[in-house]
């Protein structure tokens, strides 16, 4: 059949696929549009994804505080799996680091650099474990229900998102379902699995970038000078033995399919004072000097003795501004 046939047959197969969705083709969000049956079959289409990887740079540079290693991993994996209109698998890329460091962030501006409709994209999904998957009694029903949304939406579109947020807190075992997604091989309905991009984001490992930040700086060295071969291992052992942890005993970490570990090291005063900046600038205020300084003193570091490190990274920075102006 030539084009023009195949147009003018198009207003006919609208109203069979909306009638009778073909075995296979119903997505989580129900029977799939001729246009998403498209893109199931179409190795180019790309759906709403529109990358400014140049933009996102820019973000990053600006307004992530103190990561610059983070940011380097980040763009690095973006980059080559961007650019790479073949991909041999998804990208995989795990996030770890303390509370406040700038995991969850650096999600948000992803987005909006990746998508063209950013959040309200129908090809981004966000999972909590406390909003999605809160009972551990139903956890066969969770990983059922996982497997289906992943394996639906893919279907519908290859090039999705998928960020998996406060995976410490993951029930352990309930992400091994999506397993088969993550690997060389997955390609079916003719949907490319491999141009999706999932994103885990967890406290676990913190303890141990934290720590060995400190040990750089008492040996004094830079904190700048650290780089991802003196972590890797000390966060994967961490994710991977702690039972409390949605990554224990992963296949994900044990079949090494994570591409990118990504992570985020403890910030120091001087970096808090840029947070503090950024939340009066965000309000409309001038950033005051006696109030930044109010601020970033008002808030815990590590050593206790030595109060090298915030305690908490930025993220208790906005709802103390209040206090000192």
């Amino acid at each position: 059949m030539d084009w023009e046939g195949g147009r003018l047959l198009l207003p006919f197969l609208q109203v069979v696929f909306h009638l009778y969705p073909p075995l296979g083709l119903v997505s989580s969000s129900g029977p799939l549009d001729l246009s998403s049956w498209h893109c199931s079959f179409s190795g180019t289409c790309e759906c709403d994804f529109r990358p400014d990887l140049a933009g996102l740079e820019c973000n990053l540079a600006v307004n992530l505080v103190g990561q610059q290693l983070a940011r380097e991993l980040l763009m690095k994996g973006l980059k080559g799996f961007v650019h790479n209109s073949s991909p041999e698998k998804p990208l995989v890329m795990s996030f770890h680091g303390s509370s406040g460091t700038g995991k969850t962030f650096v999600g948000s501006l992803l987005v909006p650099h990746l998508f063209r409709s950013g959040l309200r994209s129908p090809y981004v999904h966000h999972f909590t474990p406390v909003v999605h998957f809160p009972h551990a009694e139903h956890i066969e029903q969770y990983k059922n229900d996982l497997k289906n949304w992943i394996q639906g939406n893919l279907t519908r579109c290859g090039r999705s998102l998928f960020i998996f947020d406060d995976m410490d807190r993951m029930h352990p075992g309930l992400v091994d379902v999506i397993i088969p997604f993550l690997g060389p091989s997955w390609v079916v309905f003719g949907t490319n699995y491999r141009k999706a991009i999932f994103i885990f984001i967890s406290n676990a490992g913190g303890e141990q970038i934290n720590q060995i930040t400190l040990d750089f700086w008492r040996a004094h060295k830079d904190r700048e000078e650290i780089s991802l071969k003196d972590l890797e291992e000390s966060v994967y052992k961490a994710a991977f033995e702690n039972p409390q942890n949605g990554f224990w005993k992963s296949g994900i970490i044990d079949q090494h399919l994570i591409d990118f570990l990504v992570p985020f090291l403890p910030l120091k005063q001087h970096h808090v004072k840029r947070c503090v900046a950024s939340e009066l600038t965000s309000l409309d205020l001038e950033p005051q000097p006696d109030v930044i300084q109010a601020v970033a003193d008002s808030i815990p570091y590590f050593p206790a003795e030595l109060k090298v490190f915030s305690a908490t990274g930025c993220k208790t920075v906005a709802s103390r501004v209040s206090f000192f102006l």
